[in-house]
């Protein structure tokens, strides 16, 4: 019994003892606890924060990248994406015509853009021209049809002055209207990256998708446009003898005024000021200026320019002075691909190789308003 009591009172002594102790151990660990608790909790912060930042910048990396690599493989080319917010700067130019033209024609601007800038990897693009009096008719043909290809087209609209445009912010016509008194031509050479020009109608429509008509364009030193001698009253005979000797009969040329062609040839156009002038005095009606001018000019100082035929396809079986029109019940798969699988045409490449193909055509024409709704239908 003594012995027992003895350790019972031992047990209780080392209790009164080491509960002080064991209360301010407590208290000290706590206080270190939550100072490491901090200390880790405020490195691991550290880290994720880090490490999300690295991820972001990344991500957003590889996403330009990938942004940039479709686009580029979409397109056969290895030129770099770059952003062009210039164009909207080159439609809201207040130059008059001759400031135009003399600035398109100055000899280093020429220079400049003929050729490219070797410390400048820029994208081609295709200056897209629709010439039309009013509204464009298809525009929302066009919209699907330029969809996901931004950076490698430019798009000019001329319409009659007295039009007011209703285009939605979302469409790619929005706010592309030139002066009415500027040339398509001219404010579309002002964006050097434009390196080929497409004059289009309100009435024409694309036969292959965007990427189909880029590479034929981009894919060939050659300008598209017709230019025929027609012996007859409506070729022949609207020539004027006063254009003599400038022009000889033997140099006159018709042909569509819907026309494909290169900066090159473009900027020949543009810088010319001896027959464009003849051809202004003397070209009257019956004569007309569009059916003849680019025609004889190029066939008299580019031939070996131009493929000599034209890329939008027109339907002149029916008699009269005007080519067939197309409604709603004309819109066919059978319709559309007998216009763009018909002919084989030659093809010359950048490197001169000569290849026979089966597509003769990209666009056609007279297409009405009604057809919209089949088109759409049958586009994709």
């Amino acid at each position: 019994m003594g012995t027992t009591d003895q350790n019972s009172k031992r047990e209780e002594e080392h209790l009164i003892i080491s509960k002080p102790l064991r209360l301010i151990l407590l208290r000290n660990g706590n206080h270190v606890l939550r100072s490491l608790f901090f200390i880790i909790g405020f490195s691991v912060g550290l880290f994720f924060c880090l490490q999300l930042k690295a991820f972001h910048m990344s991500a957003t990396k590889s996403k330009q990248t990938l942004w940039s690599t479709l686009l580029l493989s979409n397109h056969s080319t290895t030129m770099e994406i770059k952003q062009d917010q210039s164009q909207t700067q080159i439609l809201q130019h207040n130059m008059t015509d001759q400031e135009l033209f003399t600035k398109i024609s100055s000899s280093s601007s020429s220079w400049f853009w003929r050729r490219h800038n070797n410390d400048e990897k820029m994208v081609v693009k295709v200056a897209f021209m629709f010439l039309t009096g009013g509204g464009l008719r298809l525009a929302d043909l066009w919209d699907k049809f330029f969809e996901g290809h931004e950076g490698f087209y430019s798009i000019y609209v001329h319409t009659n002055p007295s039009f007011q445009e209703h285009y939605p912010e979302t469409s790619v016509f929005y706010s592309r209207r030139i002066p009415s008194q500027r040339r398509l031509l001219a404010n579309a050479l002002l964006d050097k990256s434009n390196q080929r020009f497409v004059l289009l109608s309100d009435s024409c429509i694309p036969l292959f998708n965007f990427t189909t008509i880029y590479d034929y364009l981009t894919g060939t030193n050659l300008s598209y446009i017709g230019s025929f001698d027609d012996p007859r009253t409506p070729g022949r005979g609207r020539y004027n003898p006063k254009m003599y000797p400038p022009i000889n009969i033997t140099h006159w040329r018709k042909g569509s005024q819907w026309f494909e062609t290169t900066r090159e040839l473009a900027l020949h156009i543009i810088e010319d000021t001896v027959y464009y002038k003849i051809f202004d005095q003397y070209c009257k009606p019956p004569c007309y200026m569009d059916e003849h001018y680019i025609p004889t000019f190029v066939h008299m100082l580019h031939g070996e320019m131009s493929a000599n035929r034209s890329l939008t396809w027109v339907d002149w079986s029916r008699a009269g002075p005007h080519p067939a029109r197309f409604i709603w019940p004309d819109v066919t798969d059978e319709f559309l691909n007998r216009i763009r699988f018909t002919d084989k045409c030659p093809y010359y490449g950048k490197d001169s190789e000569n290849i026979t193909s089966s597509k003769c055509v990209l666009f056609a024409r007279k297409f009405t308003k009604e057809t919209l709704e089949p088109l759409l239908r049958i586009s994709p």
